[in-house]
């Protein structure tokens, strides 16, 4: 059985929690306080999931209690909807500045207040199980790193060269942040992978290699068909990266706009860090060197549009290696880079 909610009910005037405690009380477990103190004590000491809360209330007023939730680490995250007779829209507006996530006007309708507390209740629902996902995801992007021979620095530079690709060549701000968030998965079916082979210091035989590529279906396997948006994008990036525009990359060997372009984003921002970045079998390529090569793999191995996207945005790329480069990585770019 599914525990019921808990929602704080805060108002000065006895007969305003009564109409609340008849609106809500069959659905919601409800807690009361008719002074601004014992709002803040009940909301530290029992974390509800939503305060309703009076705005003209003596000693301490609804927007002052509702800017203390909001600077306390501990309260910050609970929604706020503000239940009051102010009808002004600077009234309002002061409200929500102050970080409410709505506001009901005295007196209130019972289809209005068990609506919005519903809505409300749903989006706490809502990103509480994101960022659950996104924990997840995390988490799995990380275990990966144990089993490879690159370090966390390159999933991060390469998750933050995508989402400037993905801005760069018009994607929503949304969108890129998903981008950010899954590209770390890229490799996660590396984990299925053996040690010895993923640690061979040279060039791998024509065997270690199939095995190798089993990577990325390994990786679609372990993330799985999730019904979310999020996830689907995980498993999209994991299976397909290693495929090419023209058709000659693995596992299926498809091309053009069939390879999904998260997918298309993140092999050019995971072999742009890869050429330029040490590992234990190379030296860093110079920036010059790797922009080259992407030059000359455009509308081969990438997307003509998304590489010059990523051209466009090669100065934010390069603020941003910089920032994560490893101790002893060199840069080796020139100022002919950014005007070639």
């Amino acid at each position: 059985m599914n525990k019921r909610k808990t929602l704080l009910l805060v108002d000065d005037e006895a007969i305003n929690l009564q109409v609340l405690q008849g609106i809500l009380g069959s659905e919601y477990r409800l807690l009361f306080a008719k002074n601004g103190q014992r709002a803040l004590d009940l909301s530290r000491s029992e974390s509800p999931d939503l305060v309703l809360l009076d705005v003209m209330m003596p000693e301490m007023s609804g927007h002052e209690v509702c800017q203390m939730l909001k600077q306390d680490l501990a309260t910050r995250n609970i929604p706020v909807i503000f239940v009051t007779a102010l009808s002004d829209t600077d009234d309002e507006a002061q409200g929500f500045a102050l970080g409410a996530v709505d506001y009901i006007t005295k007196p209130v309708s019972p289809p209005i207040v068990l609506a919005r507390v519903k809505t409300h209740l749903a989006l706490v629902n809502y990103e509480e199980l994101r960022a659950t996902r996104l924990s997840i995801v995390q988490r799995l992007g990380r275990a990966a790193e144990y089993k490879d021979n690159e370090t966390g620095l390159h999933v991060i530079r390469m998750s933050h060269f995508a989402r400037l690709i993905a801005l760069a060549a018009g994607y929503s701000r949304e969108w890129a942040d998903n981008l950010l968030n899954t590209a770390p998965m890229h490799d996660v079916g590396k984990i299925g992978i053996p040690d010895a082979i993923l640690q061979h210091p040279g060039a791998l035989d024509a065997a270690q290699w199939e095995v190798m590529r089993q990577h990325t279906l390994i990786g679609a396997e372990i993330i799985g068909d999730d019904g979310s948006a999020f996830l689907r994008m995980a498993r999209e990036i994991a299976l397909n990266h290693h495929e090419k525009w023209n058709g000659s990359g693995y596992p299926h060997g498809i091309a053009g706009e069939a390879i999904p372009v998260s997918a298309r984003i993140v092999a050019i921002a995971d072999v742009f860090d890869a050429l330029t970045s040490r590992r234990p079998y190379k030296e860093p390529w110079s920036v010059s060197e790797a922009l080259e090569l992407i030059r000359r793999e455009r509308g081969e191995h990438f997307d003509p549009e998304l590489v010059d996207a990523f051209e466009r945005c090669l100065p934010e790329i390069l603020a941003v290696r910089e920032r994560w480069q490893e101790d002893d990585d060199v840069l080796g770019y020139t100022s002919g880079v950014l005007a070639g």
